[in-house]
């Protein structure tokens, strides 16, 4: 079966995007999506930098939904719409998540690490104060803290996203160099009964792999794991639902049977 749902999704409410929710709408109809979960983001607290406005990514919650409903209405009998909203995570953040996630009837609830320790990989600076291997080791032991002390989510986002702005990009990087720390992280997100995410944003920008890598997702699956959402990380029409077929044979191989979305913080399970 194909994976007929994208589940992490940017429209121009999110700083990041500047396309209008209803053309994301459109495009998912156009390619014969059943479901679309927007998950606009929301960091509190993500660093000041240059080329940044000010609050570039706090949400409007409100005019999000507003227009999230008007289109929900519209759209009732071609495509399902859900509403979702990405949290970046830091351990300073923790009450502001914890309140925001509660002021809303949300779908879904990605949490993501952006900002690890006051700086986002997205910016050079993040590696060049150490080496690739520890700034990546850092960014893990981030996520454990953040799962640590937070849990009203339902799936970790693309667990491995500094990798794709690494030097090199995956070169040099496996599983096996992180084994210790990444097993530490999926067996508390077991244990808090969450899921993880599979992302194809990664690939758009150079990637071999999707997020996480592969092994990643193998021993997730291991250790027990069934719950996993599959999102393009779109913020534009270019991208909804890409590579969702290579997604679909990558779950399969590592023993996957079935993708999750969520409604009312529910996970569905459907067969790949």
């Amino acid at each position: 079966m194909p994976i007929t749902a994208d589940c992490h999704l940017h429209s121009a409410f999110s700083g990041d995007s500047n396309t209008p929710m209803e053309e994301m709408i459109l495009q998912g109809i156009r390619q014969g999506l059943s479901t679309l979960c927007f998950t606009e983001h929301n960091d509190f607290d993500y660093p000041e930098y240059p080329d940044l406005p000010p609050d570039y990514f706090l949400l409007n919650t409100d005019s999000y939904l507003y227009d999230l409903a008007r289109f929900r209405e519209k759209y009732a009998d071609r495509i399902r719409l859900l509403f979702g909203v990405e949290l970046g995570l830091q351990p300073d953040t923790m009450r502001a998540n914890a309140v925001y996630a509660k002021s809303h009837e949300f779908d879904f609830i990605i949490g993501s690490s952006h900002v690890c320790h006051g700086m986002d990989p997205y910016y050079p600076g993040f590696f060049d104060r150490q080496t690739k291997e520890s700034a990546i080791g850092e960014y893990f032991e981030s996520i454990l803290e953040n799962i640590l002390k937070f849990s009203n989510f339902d799936v970790y986002g693309h667990l491995d996203y500094v990798v794709r702005y690494a030097p090199g990009k995956e070169e040099g990087y496996a599983y096996e160099n992180y084994r210790d720390i990444l097993d530490r992280i999926l067996k508390l997100l077991l244990e808090k009964g969450k899921g993880i995410e599979l992302n194809t944003g990664g690939l758009k920008s150079g990637m071999r792999e999707m997020h996480p890598h592969t092994e990643i997702l193998r021993r997730y699956r291991e250790l027990g794991g069934e719950i996993i959402t599959v999102g393009s990380d779109s913020h534009d029409t270019r991208f909804i639902a890409a590579q969702f077929d290579r997604a679909s044979e990558v779950l399969a191989a590592c023993g996957f049977r079935y993708y999750c979305l969520f409604e009312k913080r529910v996970p569905e399970f459907h067969r790949l």
